[in-house]
């Protein structure tokens, strides 16, 4: 799994649970400030993520620098599954 391919599937977790097109994010957008993400919908995000890429988080994983941005998010899922990083 690659950078474009975690981004991809953030879109569609994000379109899912906020229920509006969530396309053509960038790595500086602010998932909280830019997108509106509350606690609840960014554990709906995690969810989503969970049965589409198969993403395991651990809770005691969890660290709110890695949901600043597209970018920290991004980082936090290829650190979390690196056997599944494309090289």
């Amino acid at each position: 799994m690659d950078r474009q391919n975690v981004v991809t599937a953030l879109e569609t977790a994000l379109t899912d649970v906020l229920e509006r097109p969530v396309t053509g994010l960038t790595g500086d957008v602010k998932l909280f400030d830019d997108l509106h993400l509350d606690s609840t919908t960014m554990l709906e995000m995690l969810m989503a993520l969970e049965d589409s890429i198969g993403l395991v988080v651990d809770p005691e994983d969890l660290d709110a620098d890695d949901f600043v941005s597209v970018d920290t998010f991004t980082d936090f899922v290829l650190a979390t599954r690196p056997e599944q990083v494309a090289a």
